[in-house]
């Protein structure tokens, strides 16, 4: 059998982000570095049909399978980070992460999502600003009336 099938039929994770050998972890340091099993099943069970079932070892593959590869996306970026003298990895280090690992057919959907996923959020904090604002001019309009009731404080924005 080569080096590479050995890698392959292992059970140990072909990588790991601190670069030492956690075959010997304990349960809990186990369950710390893996997704909740319970969201794992829920994501698969979304592109199931209704009645299909899935198997405790399906979700654990897939649970341990989901696990390694956010680390190994994120321990790229991370290492991208390290060497511009970041301490955040953004949305923007995994996109190019994925890319540098070779998964260019989901780095190009995820940088347009993300840059949606920003100008949707963009419109909501502009739209927050002019509401509060309004409410702020409905604020000063009634503070300067002689009913003014006692107990509202005003805020500068």
């Amino acid at each position: 059998m080569s080096d590479s099938n050995k890698n392959l039929n292992s059970s140990k994770p072909i990588f790991s982000l601190n670069m030492v050998d956690n075959s010997e972890a304990g349960p809990s340091n186990e369950q710390d570095r893996l997704l909740p099993i319970a969201n794992v099943g829920r994501i698969m069970k979304q592109i199931l049909p209704p009645n299909a079932k899935i198997s405790k070892e399906a979700k654990e593959t897939m649970q341990e399978c989901v696990s390694e590869f956010i680390g190994f996306v994120t321990s790229e970026a991370s290492e991208k980070c390290r060497k511009e003298r970041r301490k955040t990895v953004n949305g923007d280090d995994i996109c190019w992460a994925m890319g540098t690992l070779g998964f260019d057919d989901y780095a190009a959907p995820l940088t347009r999502y993300l840059n949606r996923y920003r100008e949707v959020e963009g419109d909501k904090v502009n739209q927050n600003k002019a509401s509060n604002s309004e409410e702020m001019e409905e604020i000063n309009c009634f503070s300067y009336t002689s009913n003014k009731p006692k107990g509202i404080r005003l805020i500068k924005t």
